[in-house]
């Protein structure tokens, strides 16, 4: 596997492209995915119903729903971590009202962009969008009522610090809840290797036991899983990634990939 440097590369380059990409198909009529979104979009939750939800700001990436599960309140400050387009910062301000703000952070700046333009279209003074590493998170300690996250900290090297960071921006007694992909059985040579399933939210993914312990290490309580799901990826994706030998080691080894929701307490 890469290293931390050379994983954040590729991880830019992707979700640059996607954010690049238009499918010219209009507000909300449900493209089909392009590309570069296809093979993982099969991970996301339905979105469709969920109280300030917009179409624009959905680029098929996620992994759950977060927000279904944060526990946000009229006037809170929010911080979404690798918010994209903007589609879960855009439910969130939904709930918080006029009185609170959310605050996207993503180190991609063709997604900065992109959510810009959405924000500009509905007009929200108390949205922002700020770039940024989730290893570094550019906000003060103490700022934040609840952190959330989508499908995302699956893609940060280094996950303890990730969790040490948004441990730092939560106000004392606040929470977070993040979506995202954990692993059970072992993560085959094969899969560590293949950048683009990295990129995908597969291969950077660790065991649900070692994810759930880096954030009690972090320093959170009460740590919960409100929500577990199992991600199967078709065949013919995989084949575009492994060779005949990595996909029979990937059957063998590898018992399931699992999306859960889960939260924690400062």
């Amino acid at each position: 596997m890469q290293n931390e440097s050379e994983l954040k590369q590729i991880v830019k380059e992707k979700y640059g492209q996607i954010a690049k990409e238009e499918s010219g198909c209009g507000c909300g009529c449900g493209c089909v995915p392009t590309e570069s979104t296809a093979d993982f979009s099969i991970m996301k939750d339905d979105y469709s119903n969920v109280e300030g939800y917009v179409r624009e700001a959905d680029l098929d990436l996620g992994c759950g729903l977060p927000t279904q599960y944060a526990g946000i309140k009229l006037g809170d400050t929010v911080v979404d971590l690798g918010s994209g387009a903007g589609n879960d910062v855009f439910i969130a301000r939904s709930i918080v009202g006029d009185k609170g703000k959310v605050i996207g952070i993503d180190f991609t700046d063709e997604m900065i962009i992109k959510a810009e333009k959405n924000k500009r279209k509905l007009g929200y003074d108390n949205v922002e969008f700020k770039s940024g590493d989730i290893e570094e998170i550019p906000l003060d300690n103490q700022l934040a009522d609840v952190v959330v996250s989508n499908c995302v900290l699956n893609l940060v090297p280094d996950k303890e610090k990730a969790f040490a960071e948004i441990y730092r921006i939560l106000k004392p007694g606040a929470h977070f809840c993040v979506s995202d992909i954990v692993i059970k059985g072992k993560m085959t040579s094969n899969l560590q290797k293949s950048a683009e399933l990295y990129a995908g939210c597969v291969s950077g993914a660790v065991q649900e036991e070692e994810y759930l312990r880096m954030i009690k290490d972090a320093g959170f309580k009460n740590v919960e899983i409100k929500k577990s799901k199992k991600i199967e990826l078709p065949e013919d994706v995989l084949k575009l990634y492994l060779s005949e030998e990595g996909l029979n080691e990937y059957n063998e080894n590898l018992k399931g990939i699992i999306s859960i929701t889960v939260v924690g307490y400062k």
